[in-house]
């Protein structure tokens, strides 16, 4: 089997903003009823990348992960990521690869992996994205091994988690 291989480049720059989640391998820590799922990466002052994650749970509450990322390398396309509150990052083992695998010209549609091949996301700038560009993000995850059997594709239904939402909670 052929190694997970990440992009030999990556714009952070380009690659921040809004996805959405169109699929994804099982999580054991996001609800597999969850809907509307988001991502949202900025730029934090200490060059890491903040990550904000969103959606509305099983029983359509809303909930969010706040995490924080780092490129491990120059090309930027693997970062570890950890949604540990910031006072225990510092502990060994507590961060998760992030590798971007495939990404259109325009950065509107990515494929996101672990070396592991346990977790994968294909993630766009809108809600949906035709059947064949799905197709073909999948198909360069199953050259790259990944077993997608257990597929899960979230609904969206055009609701977002605001930051009013959350503080209702």
């Amino acid at each position: 089997m052929t190694d997970v291989t990440a992009l030999p480049s990556l714009d952070l720059n380009r690659y921040l903003g809004r996805w959405h989640e169109i699929v994804r391998l099982p999580l054991k820590y996001e609800d597999d009823a969850a809907t509307d799922i988001t991502a949202r990466y900025s730029l934090k002052e200490n060059g890491a990348i903040r990550v904000d994650n969103r959606c509305f749970d099983k029983d359509q509450q809303p909930a969010q992960a706040v995490g924080e990322a780092k490129p491990v390398d120059e090309t930027h396309a693997k970062l570890k990521v950890s949604f540990l509150p910031a006072a225990l990052r510092w502990l060994p083992f507590t961060d998760g690869d992030y590798w971007v695998l495939k990404i259109d010209p325009d950065y509107s549609v990515a494929l996101v992996g672990t070396p592991d091949r346990q977790f994968l996301w294909v993630l766009a700038r809108e809600s949906s994205i035709p059947a064949e560009t799905l197709e073909d993000y999948l198909a360069e995850a199953r050259r790259q091994g990944f077993d997608l059997t257990k597929m899960i594709i979230p609904r969206h239904t055009g609701r977002d988690v605001t930051d009013a939402m959350l503080l209702e909670k």
